[in-house]
């Protein structure tokens, strides 16, 4: 069976350069592409014919389960999907709280339960895209490097339970994305994409870490733009 690979967030960012690169490192690969917005969705399928497009509720258990068990095998789990909204603690609304503990903790909390029948089976790999938000927390960003460190915390405690997995958690500084656009609005800045990683490195970083000989696993990765 070909290598079958899920990833969250597949519309944009990281996540779509990451399927990208899987189809040049595994030309066969089963791509299992999850993400939110309808016509980003209809663009997924055009770039990507054979893959499998979905926009599955993945706060819902049941669609979870029901999504994954239409799979023959899992070979790699792919948390990209996220929400940001910055702001002083005393200022986030609950509504964005609550938005960025479903993205960034909850929905790889549960995927990753659903799933992990299949990951046990093909002894599987599962990457969470963190952010450097989620090893240090600054004024203004309590909210999401909270949800971001909860990341953190779930990806050490199921590489503990689960040992015969590799669990990867990638930990980029500013990336060039429309996340980081609508970031750079929030801060008042300037969005300057020449100075932020690519997400094209960042998908070529996972894709090397992926093709580590199995003893070898890299757990955690830390990635920053190189000064120009």
């Amino acid at each position: 069976m070909p290598y079958t690979a899920l990833i969250t967030g597949a519309t944009g960012g990281i996540g779509h350069a990451l399927a990208r690169a899987l189809e040049v490192w595994k030309p066969d690969v089963h791509l299992v592409l999850l993400g939110r917005h309808p016509r980003r969705l209809e663009e997924l399928r055009a770039r990507f014919p054979r893959a499998q497009v979905s926009a599955a509720d993945l706060l819902d258990p049941a669609e979870l389960s029901d999504l994954v068990e239409t799979l023959p095998q899992l070979d790699l789990l792919v948390h990209s999907a996220g929400a940001v909204t910055l702001g002083r603690i005393e200022e986030v609304e609950l509504g964005a709280w609550r938005e960025m503990l479903d993205a960034n903790l909850l929905v790889p909390a549960l995927l990753t339960r659903a799933a992990l029948p299949q990951l046990r089976r093909s002894q599987g790999d599962v990457v969470f895209v963190n952010s450097g938000a989620g090893l240090r927390a600054n004024p203004g960003w309590g909210g999401y490097a909270a949800s971001k460190f909860a990341a953190r915390a779930l990806a050490d405690a199921l590489r503990l339970e689960e040992p015969q997995l590799r669990v990867i958690s990638v930990f980029p500084g500013r990336v060039a994305t429309e996340m980081q656009r609508q970031v750079r609005e929030m801060e008042g800045g300037d969005y300057t994409p020449e100075a932020y990683l690519r997400p094209e490195d960042v998908a070529a970083t996972i894709v090397h870490a992926l093709q580590l000989p199995r003893p070898a696993t890299t757990q955690e990765i830390v990635l920053r733009a190189n000064p120009l």
